[in-house]
Parts: C-alpha cells; structure tokens; sequence
C-alpha cells in the first residue's frame, strides 16, 4: 500500500511524499483562487466549489475564507449546506455533511491525528479519521469535531464545545468534551430563544 492509499485507511503513514504533495498542492492551488473571489461572485463559487469538493449538493454556501487541507477534495457536502467565515476542514480523509446543517464561523473538521509515542511523532507520521455530520445539525461558533466523530441528525453543538466522541440524534450537546445536555423537546417548539416564542403565523 503507498503513502497515498493508507490517507483512506487509518494507517500510519508519512504525509509529505512527492505523490501526496503535488495532489495537495494542486487542490490548495484552487482553494487560493476561491477565497480570492469577490463577494457579488456567488455563481463563480459555486462553480469553483464543485469542481474542488468530491461532493457538494444544490444551494450550498460556504463564506470565504475557507481552510482546507486538501482544498475540500475529500468533503462530501449534501443540499443547502451553510457555512459560515473561517470553516476548516482538516481533510485528509473523508468528511460527511448532511442537508441543511449549518457551520457557524470559525468551526473545525479535524480528520487527522498524530501518534502519542514521541519517536513516532518526530518522524512525522499521521493517521486519519473521518468524520460524520448529520442532515439538519447546527454547530455553533467555534465547535472542534476531532477524527472519528458522527454527529447525528438534527443536533445542535453549543458554541466553543471540543466533539471528542460521537454525539446522538435529536439533542443539544456542549462543553469541552461535549456532553448531551438534554433532547430537543417541546419547549423547543414553542421558544427560539429563552423566553421569545415562535411566532409560526408569521414564518
């Protein structure tokens, strides 16, 4: 198995021979160009998006800047997927983001990791996880999602929470390490924000 195979396989590998880097250099090549766009550019991203990621769906928004290790090659974005200033995904493997979830600024995707045992971490060796997101989920300015997390559908990550394992579907996670503090319930339905009712006449 090459350096380049074991990016997909969870093995220990070495990141920076020729193979991979002229690869990565190429993608890191057009994701320079789109942050590079101006923001009335909307139908340019577009284009430039599809071309860069190995998946993106219909109505997507990504704010520039976007950092990416991989310039998005390995993401897999589905429909109506928004993300806000300063995403970066750590995309040496593969990351899965399903419909309609929403990335607040400043969130990070991190698939990769290094060993604990120093001599191996001097040698440069690597290791790499992919992560899950679910459809419908909110992650809330600056969450960290570590290698090897799923997060279920419709979840919602508070702010700042550090995602160390994988959360369930239909809660409200936080902290660091995040933690289920309760389910999505009834009174979610009624309030949107402390003691502010929804107002469904008017939506």
């Amino acid at each position: 198995m090459t350096e380049k195979e074991k990016l997909h396989s969870g093995d220990l590998y070495l990141p920076d021979g020729e193979e991979i880097m002229t690869e990565q250099l190429e993608c890191l090549n057009k994701l320079y160009d789109f942050n590079m766009t101006r923001p009335t550019e909307l139908e340019k991203r577009g284009e430039m998006l599809k071309s860069m990621f190995a998946e993106i769906g219909e109505n997507c928004y990504i704010e520039p800047p976007l950092h990416s290790n991989w310039g998005g090659k390995h993401c897999h974005f589905g429909n109506n997927v928004y993300a806000n200033f300063n995403l970066t995904m750590v995309d040496d493997t593969h990351i899965y983001v399903g419909d309609y979830t929403m990335l607040g600024p400043n969130v990070v995707l991190a698939t990769a990791g290094h060993p604990i045992l120093p001599e191996l971490r001097e040698k440069a060796y690597q290791f790499n996880s992919s992560v899950r997101i679910g459809r419908n989920c909110w992650l809330g300015a600056g969450v960290l999602v570590l290698p090897g997390v799923t997060i279920g559908d419709n979840t919602v990550i508070g702010a700042g929470s550090v995602v160390t394992k994988d959360i369930p579907a239909n809660v409200v996670a936080v902290g660091n390490p995040c933690r289920v503090l309760r389910e999505i319930n009834d009174h979610d339905r009624e309030y949107y924000f402390k003691n502010k009712k929804i107002n469904y006449d008017n939506l």
